[in-house]
């Protein structure tokens, strides 16, 4: 997984490229703008990428990565700071999808960078559902083991992190659409209702 690195020129620029999807929009923008935005030359963008499909893409895969990574060290540390199953799991959904979704739905070209997003990126974002569905598992098991949960005998952890992987993209493609603030708290009462029922 790939985490964002300040130092990494090429995390900068994807970062740089992924803001100016949202400023701007993915229709209008062309591939002179996206070099403006990651103030590179037209000719070096081209060098890392053909065309803006491709700009886009990986900026969806480079997001994922970083925050599936971020989400398993958010999970971590609350664990560290001896928070409880809830408050951990809570913490992993919030740094895996929660950042993102809040920088997302303050760009008024949301609607359209999440449609590209599906239309354009479907296998980048199965794969990153995947893997994050794994490393919630990996969390999952780590809490049973630690005595913090328990849940019935009929369901493993990678059955239980598909469901809450499920339920947290509900949760962010929420319809009415929910604002932004409240999502951390909408993670909250997902895992609470989710746990209240397979939790032995």
């Amino acid at each position: 997984m790939v985490v964002m690195n300040p130092l990494n020129p090429h995390d900068a620029m994807l970062r740089k490229l992924q803001l100016a999807f949202f400023a701007h929009g993915y229709e209008q923008l062309t591939m002179i703008g996206l070099a403006k935005a990651a103030d590179i030359s037209r000719r070096s963008l081209y060098n890392y990428f053909s065309s803006k499909e491709e700009a886009f893409r990986a900026c969806v895969h480079w997001s994922n990565a970083r925050d599936i990574t971020f989400g398993q060290a958010a999970a971590a540390e609350a664990k560290e700071a001896g928070a409880d199953a809830l408050e951990i799991l809570v913490a992993y959904a919030d740094a895996r999808y929660g950042e993102t979704r809040r920088e997302l739905s303050a760009s008024p070209h949301a609607l359209e960078i999440n449609d590209q997003a599906f239309r354009r990126c479907r296998d980048i974002m199965i794969d990153a559902a995947r893997a994050g569905q794994e490393r919630l598992a990996d969390i999952l098991a780590d809490l049973q083991e630690a005595g913090l949960v328990r849940w019935r005998e009929d369901y493993t952890a990678a059955q239980l992190a598909q469901h809450f992987s499920d339920a947290a993209r509900g949760v962010n493609q929420a319809l009415p659409p929910q604002p932004a603030t409240t999502i951390r708290d909408r993670y909250r009462n997902m895992f609470r209702a989710l746990l209240g029922g397979v939790v032995a």
